[in-house]
Order: C-alpha cells, then structure tokens, then sequence
C-alpha cells in the first residue's frame, strides 16, 4: 500500500471513529474492553473512563495499551471493513487540559452528558506510538505516530481558532440545506457543527454524527472556513 494514501485512511479511521477496542494487561493477562473515543486536534485519542473500570485500573498501574477502531460498514466478511490500531501510553489529562479537551468529547458523544460530572470519571489521553493500519483484505501498513499525525503547528492552529468557527457556523441557516446537496444520503433533521480540525469537521443532528472530510487536510483557521463556506454554498 502506497504510504501517503495509508497515512489518509489511517486518519480518517481515527477521525470518525465513534467505537473502538481498548486492550490493557495486567501482569501479563490481557483484556479487552469498549472504549468511546473522541481525537484531539493533534490525533491523540481521548477516552473518558471510569476509575471503577478494569481497564482503567490496569491503566493507572500501567498505561501500555492499544486502541482499535474499524470503519462501520455492511459488508458480510469483517475483514473488508479497514481498521487501525494505535499503540502507545495512556495517561490522565493534566487539570489545564481538561476543561477543552472534555469540551471536545462531549461534544461528539452527547448522550454522556448526564453522567460527566461523576466524581469517578476522568478523561485520558493515549499517546501514540505508532498505527497499524490493515486497508482490508492483504493490504497493511505500519506507520510511525509522527507519519500520521497532522503538522503541530496547524494543529494548534486551528484548536485555537475552532470555537470561534463552530459558532460561526452553527448560527448560518444555511448550514442544513447544504450538508443535504453535499450529501443527499444523509438524514434529514437539525444538523449542528460541533468540531472541526484539520481532515474535517464533525456534525451532530439528535443522536446522529456526520463525519465531513476536507478533499484535503487544511493549512490553517481560513482555509478551513473557506471548506465549510463551500459546503453552505452548495445549497444553492
């Protein structure tokens, strides 16, 4: 596999992931548990979990574990389904994180507002190491992390930017029209932009998620507008 289209279909995987397969170990015994991740600007997965979790016990003795996400699909065979694993260290966000970075979870999982303020929960962040990408059937790659994240900078960037955008755009109008010319398979209903980084932006309409991807990663806050203002656009 060519490694600049591995390095795409690795980052979009992480992206829109919505589910994912948390592995940990203690004292050489595996486990395996569903995790919700979110990405951070810089690619880094985002976990909210509980203390009372068994992952996250063996987490705080040892933060070595891997995170695979699959593409949702229909096919009969799972393995045409392309997947990517990280692999890395996981670790609590530092309190002058947390408030942003929850922010951005809980934005693409809404539906576990009503328990995010347990005093049992905290939100972790997996530094990777590297991805396993498998595109399907005998077609793989291993990536560095450094391959697949985005240029830091940008990242920063537009982090830095994103809420300003978000509200900007959650307050056109437009904005439902053109996701439905954009993508007329798309369920109809009250699309809301809710993160944007550099490969995209994410949608939320009820407890549906939309997951729009740049035809190319963007190099900062303006360019990335003039990507969504193309999407309005195309309401005609």
């Amino acid at each position: 596999m060519d490694k600049a289209e591995a390095i795409r279909q690795a980052r979009a995987l992480l992206r829109g992931a919505r589910q994912g397969s948390l592995a940990t170990q203690h004292q050489g015994q595996p486990f395996v548990s569903l995790v919700t991740p979110a990405m951070a600007p810089d690619l880094a997965p985002l976990l909210w979990l509980s203390r009372l979790a068994i992952h996250t016990r063996q987490l705080q003795s040892d933060g070595q574990c891997a995170l695979m996400v699959q593409e949702e699909g229909e096919f009969i065979n799972p393995q045409r389904r392309p997947r990517a694993t990280v692999t890395g260290f996981a670790a609590p966000v530092p309190p002058d994180e947390t408030v942003v970075l929850k922010a951005r979870w809980l934005a693409l999982h809404p539906y576990a507002a009503p328990y995010a303020g347990f005093a049992d929960f905290s939100l972790w962040r997996l530094r990777p190491e590297a991805v396993m990408l498998v595109g399907g059937f005998a077609a793989a790659a291993r990536l560095r992390a450094s391959e697949v994240a985005p240029p830091p900078a940008t990242a920063a960037a537009l982090a830095a930017a994103e809420a300003g955008i978000v509200a900007e755009f959650q307050a056109d109008e437009r904005l439902s029209s053109g996701l439905a010319r954009c993508c007329p398979t798309l369920p109809a209903g009250s699309w809301r932009l809710v993160t944007l980084d550099v490969d995209g932006a994410d949608f939320i309409a009820g407890e549906r998620r939309w997951r729009w991807a740049f035809p190319q990663p963007v190099d900062g806050p303006e360019m990335a507008r003039r990507q969504l203002a193309e999407l309005i656009c195309s309401a005609g």
